[in-house]
């Protein structure tokens, strides 16, 4: 058996084992009161990068930043309280590696002792192997310079520290600065992970044997054990139809690669671009078919950044283990405002006025100009949307009547009728909130345009494919009906560039927009809030709770657990097959869920010991099983 060859691992600490650097934070403490604390914080800042990036010797810096510091003893407990809570994400969540590893683990810092120590005491690293500077103090405590004999306050101090250190094995230097390389440039260090989660300094990226955004990362490259089982910078994520960018920003701060095209992509297009991420963010062009489902060979969560999810075959999805999320109502409010505004410009004729005016026409009339106030408005499909339209329209003075298929509560004093064509033969205003299912396409034809009171108007924000559009038309050219509002077309086109037709281009009294009926910055920004959270939540913990496809599951975390995620085909005998391995094992199990559709069964598991391979291949092996997750 060949022995595995020893790793010892050296971290810097500012701004790798701190998301901040130390001088930085003592000047915030020592120089509170200071009126010019503000420019003198800059001003340590900036020293300490000339520093960081060789632009200055360190003991330059070390001098320019202690004279304007005016530091004492006492302020270093607050120091240290401060750093504690500034500890890097990574580093703090895994405080077990540094345990288990003590012994093949070294701080070199060009910090000092003082604050290091303590901080790193709390995760098993001993005073001893701790090296850095020393704070000199003169007889009433105040910081008055450095231990000029210590090598690591000279130039190159790193390297003639590490050079009389002698380790064993590989030496692998984990940091974020020109220090740090130049160990490895100079022959003493066999590996230099640039560690960018707090910084990214650009001198010394294309340097670096490995550019590592966080700790996890290294662990991963390394094998060693990490406290989740994939870093969270490999995620890949796709998301088209220029998302918003607030989505984008959600997703790289939490540490993922994110992707952004501003259209959408053909089926062809999509099944090469699929493949290899791990999220998929949409809008409504983009058709996610079984095919596209096939190709994507590591896809765990899709997020429809709109309220339908028509678009994607999500039987497929859920089959393959796919969990699917929306936004039911992120922008719900602004379909409902645009509904509001395009009722009122209907019945007041105001469009057809506007496009007289344009064409130099003055037609200061009243007729077929009303109120909405005490006008009948009938709702088709009575969901999130059409629900809140019909508590503003009752402010507004309307009379609410709504259809819907299901049972649902009415709201106010809204009332509902049994049937679509006693809704139609009632209502002054009649308005489409109905989803994309197939048994709503073509749901207003020519007859039920037929049952509508004469002059009424029309308007539909729901899906394209639910009207008629010829006998709509004819219906608006006849009169009877007096103006119709369009925001959702059959065929739409793929982008900004692709040209645009529709019967009714050129009439008066039609209000065509394209497919705007959410798109209001606030609910861009709401959905692009809401579904990475989702999303993140999934990929983060297997939390599918609002998922439109998998079975909702809600699960709080287990500290000290291990979780494994088991999606499978819901057949009897699967729980205890999954059970009977923990138990070969001997596995503990601390916690279980599991939660069914009449498809698929979610099982999410904590165990409170270390799992191995076999394991983990057994549970992969059950019959019927989808897809196996491990987390952390």
């Amino acid at each position: 058996m060949i022995e595995e060859k020893r790793r010892t691992f050296v971290f810097d600490f500012d701004s790798t084992l701190t998301q901040v650097e130390a001088f930085e934070e003592l000047a915030e403490i020592s120089l509170k009161g200071d009126p010019k604390k503000k420019d003198k914080i800059a001003q340590i800042a900036k020293i300490t990068d000339q520093g960081v990036d060789g632009d200055i010797t360190f003991t330059e810096s070390l001098e320019l930043r202690l004279k304007i510091l005016n530091a004492h003893r006492d302020h270093l407990d607050a120091l240290v309280r401060r750093l504690s809570r500034k500890i890097s994400p990574s580093i703090s969540r895994n405080k077990e590696f540094f345990k288990q590893f003590a012994d093949d683990i070294y701080i070199v810092s060009c910090g000092f002792k003082e604050f290091i120590d303590p901080i790193m005491a709390k995760y098993g690293i001993p005073s001893d192997r701790i090296h850095a500077n020393t704070f000199r103090y003169n007889k009433a405590g105040k910081i008055i310079g450095f231990d000029r004999e210590n090598d690591l306050s000279k130039p190159d101090g790193k390297i003639d520290e590490l050079k009389k250190m002698d380790l064993p094995g590989e030496v692998h230097v984990i940091g974020d600065g020109f220090s740090d390389y130049q160990m490895r440039a100079a022959g003493i260090a066999d590996k230099f992970y640039a560690f960018t989660e707090n910084v990214e300094r650009k001198n010394i990226l294309d340097k670096a044997d490995h550019i590592a955004p966080s700790l996890d990362e290294i662990l991963y490259k390394e094998k060693l054990p990490m406290s989740i089982s994939y870093p969270k910078n490999r995620i890949k994520v796709l998301l088209l139809e220029g998302i918003h960018e607030h989505a984008v920003e959600q997703l790289k701060s939490e540490g993922y690669q994110v992707e952004l095209l501003a259209g959408s992509l053909t089926e062809d297009e999509l099944c090469e671009a699929v493949k290899g991420k791990h999220v998929l963010g949409i809008r409504s062009k983009t058709q996610i078919t079984k095919r596209v489902v096939d190709a994507a060979d590591r896809l765990l969560a899709i997020g429809a950044f709109c309220i339908g999810t028509n678009q994607i075959d999500l039987d497929a999805c859920m089959r393959k283990g796919i969990c699917v999320f929306n936004a039911p109502f992120s922008n719900t409010r602004s379909v409902v405002e645009l509904v509001i505004g395009e009722m009122i410009m209907l019945m007041r004729g105001t469009h057809q006025k506007s496009m007289n005016m344009h064409r130099g026409v003055w037609n200061k009339s009243a007729k077929g100009s009303f109120e909405i106030r005490g006008k009948k408005l009938g709702i088709v499909g009575y969901g999130n949307i059409g629900s809140q339209l019909s508590v503003l329209a009752e402010a507004l003075g309307m009379q609410v009547l709504y259809f819907d298929v299901e049972e649902k509560l009415a709201l106010g004093n809204a009332q509902k009728v049994s049937s679509l064509r006693d809704l139609l033969k009632k209502s002054d205003v009649v308005t489409l909130h109905v989803d994309g299912r197939p048994e709503n396409n073509g749901i207003i034809t020519k007859k039920e345009l037929g049952w509508m009171k004469e002059g009424a108007v029309f308007i539909n924000l729901a899906r394209g494919k639910v009207v008629d559009l010829e006998a709509l038309k004819q219906a608006l050219l006849s009169g009877k009906i007096a103006g119709a509002a369009i925001d959702v077309f059959p065929e739409e086109p793929k982008s900004n560039d692709e040209p645009f037709d529709n019967p009714f281009i050129g009439m008066d009294n039609v209000i065509l927009t394209p497919h705007v009926g959410g798109s209001t910055i606030e609910a861009q920004k709401n959905i692009a809030t809401y579904v990475p959270e989702a999303l993140m939540s999934y990929v983060n913990s297997g939390d599918s709770f609002g998922s439109v496809n998998l079975p909702n599951i809600r699960v709080p975390e287990v500290k000290g657990a291990h979780r494994l995620l088991h999606i499978h085909e819901n057949v009897p005998g699967i729980m205890a097959r999954i059970n009977n391995i923990f138990s070969r094992f001997n596995i503990n199990i601390l916690g279980q869920h599991l939660q069914t559709n009449n498809e698929i069964g979610y099982l999410i598991t904590d165990i409170n010991k270390e799992y191995n391979s076999d394991v983990v291949d057994e549970l992969k092996r059950i019959d019927h099983t989808i897809k196996l997750r491990v987390l952390y």
